[in-house]
């Protein structure tokens, strides 16, 4: 047998490759070597493909009741593991996932006719103080520092760099409309990473950018991306959320998020029974019109619940306290009051009370100059407004920690926005639906794995980009970003679909869609056909080649999480050519013939 080099042999029908443990030298005693065969004939196979799986930890009476964790099955699976707190590495399962819903990500991208692009990681700290979007969250970044000092950030996007790419590339009306996306690696420095994938400091995304000349022409542009991710998630034939969001720091008034319903999720998604109403809780403000049937609450006020609510502003010179109707205890909306008391510290959660009022008195008992506090009362409470308005009016001064009066300005915020009366609390399971007549409000619990942002000229009006229209008129560019996050997606669907066996995957991303195992007694040569008849009807199939115990190869079968399993047991070595098939998601566990194996596998795909 001819020997190739770095230790190849070749022998008939594949090609082995020997790992040394102690000495490569050909006088090396047999007995002291160890071999591990890697057969290299063009198959899937796991003897080429490292899964270091993990054994399932001993169950206990208190892990029967605990929600199942996906990302601690992705570990035991094999399919990442952990570098630092928020920081993964992906193993080769763990990259097949990602690289197909890369795949698919770009034949949705296609359709739209978005062209591919890979940005630096490095972004300029320049360009982001011109959109001004490194005020207050210098922490949230990871900073960089040349040898010449110029200064960068890890890139948690890229919304200024690829506006200050097209803006010295394109100049006319004519170049647009303009549709980039990229699929990289993002950084966030996360104060609490957390859930695994769903909350790390690194992270990949797909970012989609728009270009368009007009409003109208952007606005359009963004219908057509909302269908592209609508149609993306349904070809993972997963049950998905799509809800008006808040754009926060992103810019722009208009977005919508698409979420995974999930009781680990955290967001809340509010919906109707009758109607398509749906929304983000940040955005949810009720209107007095809409509000609910009293009832009394026998649950214990809490912090957040009690009749009154206590908040500051960012720079400590303004207090305000709000009130709800006390028979109702319920939890006020943060949304709400920060809509209408803009300067609230959101972090302050109302345990150091006693000092704050210290603070704001000495203060101004130091410096002379008025404080103010603001009454914010909910709509329901008339009668507390005019109880409290005329005496909370008429006090001026307040007496100080040192005996003298500080001078104080006390002032009624109308609970109203545009015009319209709204309550301060948030929304319960049956309330009415402030978009329909007769429906009633579902609260989900979800995880979001996408964000669609209309953002206009957030970013080319501050970084220049314009274009001359046809009449030879500049005009300020119109833009939007989308963005699907691939590694959450791994994260959400991992934890989505588990169950007390180990991970399940979607057709479309699983690492592999079906997985071959045999019994000790069938032959190598029954194993390749049956993999290339499946392969020739285009299905994505491993080999379980490995040497180790039937129940231990199903057991991992299990747990890696492939759609089907197909098990050459006792029924094909006794020649019948039967194969056991078996789909845990579906409960089947049925004799197929081989010829008909194909078939089958379509038909049960086409109900996962």
């Amino acid at each position: 047998m001819p020997f190739l080099r770095n230790g190849l042999t070749r022998s008939a029908g594949a090609v082995h490759h020997i790992f040394h443990a102690k000495s490569s030298v050909s006088h090396t005693p047999p007995n002291v070597w160890t071999r591990r065969h890697i057969h290299c004939d063009g198959r899937n196979r796991l003897t080429k493909f490292w899964t270091p799986t993990q054994p399932k930890p001993k169950a206990s009476s208190a892990a029967d009741h605990e929600p199942i964790d996906g990302h601690d099955l992705l570990l035991r699976a094999g399919f990442l593991r952990q570098s630092a707190s928020g920081i993964f590495h992906l193993l080769p399962l763990g990259l097949r996932v990602q690289d197909k819903i890369e795949q698919l990500i770009a034949k949705h991208m296609a359709r739209l006719g978005a062209a591919k692009v890979s940005l630096s990681s490095l972004s300029s700290e320049a360009l982001w103080r011109k959109t001004g979007r490194l005020e207050g969250r210098d922490s949230e970044f990871f900073h960089v520092q040349d040898r010449k000092d110029a200064r960068f950030i890890l890139s948690p996007t890229h919304e200024e760099e690829i506006t200050s790419i097209v803006a010295n590339a394109v100049h006319s009306y004519k170049d647009l409309p303009l549709r980039l996306y990229q699929t990289t690696r993002k950084y966030r420095d996360e104060a609490r990473p957390r859930q695994g994938l769903l909350r790390g400091r690194e992270f990949v995304m797909k970012d989609l950018y728009t270009f368009d000349t007009t409003e109208t022409e952007a606005r359009s542009t963004y219908e057509a991306v909302r269908k592209a991710y609508v149609d993306f998630l349904t070809e993972l034939r997963l049950p998905y959320l799509v809800a008006n969001a808040d754009s926060g720091n992103m810019g722009g008034k208009l977005s919508h998020e698409y979420h995974f319903a999930s009781e680990r999720g955290e967001d809340t998604i509010i919906g109707c029974t009758q109607c398509e109403h749906s929304v983000n809780e940040e955005l949810f403000i009720a209107p007095l019109a809409k509000a609910p049937s009293p009832s009394i609450d026998e649950a214990e006020p809490t912090t957040q619940t009690a009749g009154f609510f206590f908040a500051v502003s960012k720079d400590r010179r303004k207090l305000l306290w709000a009130t709800q109707p006390s028979q109702h205890n319920l939890e006020f909306n943060l949304h709400a009051l920060k809509q209408l008391f803009p300067d609230m510290d959101t972090t302050f959660d109302g345990s150091d009370y006693t000092s704050i009022m210290d603070a704001w008195m000495c203060d101004a008992e130091e410096d002379g100059e008025p404080r103010t506090r603001y009454l914010l009362i909910d709509s329901r409470n008339a009668a507390s407004l005019e109880t409290f308005s005329n005496q909370w009016r008429r006090t001026t001064s307040l007496p100080g920690p040192n005996g003298t009066d500080v001078p104080i300005r006390s002032e009624i915020l109308p609970s109203e926005i545009n015009g319209q009366p709204v309550l301060l609390t948030k929304a319960r399971p049956g309330d009415p639906c402030p978009a329909c007549e007769a429906g009633g409000l579902i609260l989900q619990k979800a995880t979001e794995i996408g964000h669609t942002f209309h953002l206009g000229t957030r970013y080319s009006e501050p970084l220049n980009l314009k274009v001359l229209d046809a009449r030879n008129q500049p005009v300020t560019v119109s833009m939007g970003c989308h963005g699907l996050g691939v590694s959450r997606l791994i994260g959400a669907i991992a934890g989505l679909l588990a169950d007390g066996k180990g991970l399940n995957w979607p057709v479309a991303i699983a690492p592999f869609g079906a997985v071959i195992v045999s019994t000790a007694g069938v032959g190598e040569s029954d194993v390749d056909g049956l993999y290339d008849a499946l392969t020739h009807q285009g299905m994505d199939v491993a080999i379980d080649d490995r040497e180790r115990p039937m129940g231990w190869k199903l057991n991992d079968a299990d747990a890696v999480g492939y759609p089907f399993i197909v098990v050459l047991g006792k029924a094909w070595a006794a020649g019948k050519q039967s194969v056991e098939l078996q789909c845990r998601r579906l409960g089947i566990k049925e004799e197929v013939k081989a010829a008909d194996l194909p078939k089958r596998i379509r038909e049960y795909s086409a109900r996962l």
